[in-house]
């Protein structure tokens, strides 16, 4: 029980309250004074996307983030394969922005025989030793190859081989951190954004059993990212992963960053360049007519405005073969969807497609003189990220980190997202903490009115917190489960 603590849901009392719970049910809320007085009491936040065994994986790895230079790079795995003569360097977070990345050669220097990989911020390129290469073949002159950053098709075949060379222990390791690391954040459930270009079926059922078996977890929502072209191959890749949809990083183009966001006009940086487009409208179309008729949400990743076009073609298309009304009632699913003109909007909204959105990668990469401007200038860049434009299209949102792209930290997203470095296309902090609550779970297709509330009758799911410039989560529950607890 807490008693004088200041609850955020929209019903709530605006007074200090007791915050009685009881067989994982919010019973009361009653204004009192009490001893909790100047904390403050969220629903559990739920981050709609993750990816759990490579951010877990950066306990023990090379954490890039920040890296000034090659050399400072370079001298990190250097150092890693001292200490570790033959082992898998994983690293992750480096952004080649003011300066030039290694080639092949240089790093194999560094690594002195160890297998290297190491993604760039937006997990879309990655700088990998030829030791790694050996075990991923089909890398070598496939679509993104070249002598420094690995993209597209070859950056994939990489990344499979870099994630199946760690062994179960160091998986286990790392899922496990990751879950505990959601729950100090005040998160009570994720949405695992797995798929056969980022993960494999093997992690995904393991984070699952994982979470499933320490009750002190967050829940996790399996999400598989492989198109399905029939219903018939919908179900057979349900059955295969044990997905709750085959959404997530289902890919109809890549990264901003990375250059394989696809674009209508070429990046301002790389005259020529559209980015890289994985997926037509017909196959969009065909796999949420596929989903919808087998019952399970859609999705896709979706960054650069062409790749957006072909999004909503293909949910037109699914509209007429499945009708407006069988799409609508599944509650497909975008990821990112950075790129979006109104009309676009209007067409998600009608047919009630959720946008599953990373606020803080406005407020890394927006501004009038981010990577946005670099790789968009500063006319295209102004348009990216439109929440308020989304929120008022009536296009649910619900907001996430892509951690490792960005920190687990909802307070973050959440001041992100009112604070937008676009006048203009920010949201009320009510609207947020909303995206980052029930809009999480109406993401997962949840239907429940108490989702995500804090009201008598809900799911006793919160997060207590000390409140300042670096918030504090003091308590996680999730369904009247405690997960993390310091108070």
């Amino acid at each position: 029980m807490l008693k004088g603590v200041r609850v955020l849901d929209p019903a709530a009392p605006t007074d200090p309250v007791e915050l009685r719970t009881s067989d994982g049910r919010v019973v009361a809320l009653r204004p009192t004074a009490g001893p909790h007085e100047g904390l403050v009491v969220t629903p559990a936040f739920v981050d709609a996307h993750v990816h759990a065994t490579a951010t877990g994986l950066l306990v023990d790895g090379l954490d890039l983030a920040g890296c000034p230079s090659p050399t400072t790079l370079l001298d990190a795995v250097a150092a890693r394969a001292r200490a570790r003569p033959g082992a898998l360097i994983w690293g992750h977070g480096w952004q080649d922005l003011g300066w030039e990345a290694p080639d092949r050669e240089a790093l194999d220097r560094a690594a002195a025989g160890c297998p290297v990989y190491l993604s760039r911020v937006d997990v879309h390129s990655a700088l990998v030793s030829s030791a790694l290469l050996h075990a991923a073949p089909a890398a070598v002159g496939a679509v993104g190859w070249s002598d420094g950053p690995l993209s597209a098709d070859a950056h994939h075949h990489v990344r499979r081989a870099a994630l199946g060379a760690v062994d179960p222990g160091t998986r286990a390791a790392a899922q496990y951190a990751f879950l505990r690391a959601a729950a100090a954040n005040g998160i009570g459930v994720v949405h695992e954004c797995a798929g056969p270009d980022i993960s494999s079926i093997e992690d995904l059922a393991a984070l699952v059993a994982r979470a499933r078996a320490d009750p002190r977890a967050p829940r996790v929502v399996p999400y598989w990212g492989q198109a399905a072209a029939t219903v018939a191959e919908a179900r057979e890749l349900l059955a295969a992963t044990g997905a709750h949809g085959l959404a997530g990083d289902l890919f109809v183009d890549g990264s901003l960053g990375s250059r394989t966001a696809a674009l209508r006009t070429p990046y301002a940086d790389a005259p020529g360049c559209h980015g890289h487009p994985y997926l037509d409208a017909e196959e969009v179309g065909a796999h949420v007519a596929a989903c919808t008729e087998a019952g399970v949400q859609a999705g896709f990743h979706v960054i650069g405005d062409a790749a957006a076009d072909t999004l909503v073609a293909g949910l037109r298309h699914a509209a007429r073969r499945a009708s407006p009304a069988a799409v609508r009632a599944r509650a497909h699913r975008v990821e990112h969807l950075e790129m979006i003109d109104g009309p676009g909007m209007v067409t998600l909204a009608e047919l009630g497609v959720v946008a599953s959105v990373q606020p803080v990668f406005d407020a890394w990469w927006g501004g009038p003189s981010g990577m946005y401007v670099d790789r968009l200038g500063a006319d295209r860049a102004r348009g990216m990220n439109p929440y308020a434009a989304l929120h008022a299209a009536g296009v649910p949102l619900a907001f996430g980190s892509d951690a490792p792209v960005t920190p687990l930290g909802p307070w973050a997203a959440v001041r992100a997202a009112v604070e937008h470095r676009t006048a203009g296309s920010g949201v009320p902090q009510d609207v947020a903490l909303a995206a980052h609550t029930t809009g999480g779970h109406r993401a997962a297709g949840e239907r429940s009115p108490l989702a995500g509330r804090l009201v008598p009758g809900a799911p006793a799911s919160y997060s207590v917190w000390e409140l300042g410039d670096k918030p504090r989560c003091l308590r996680t529950v999730q369904d009247g489960r405690v997960l993390h607890d310091t108070l």
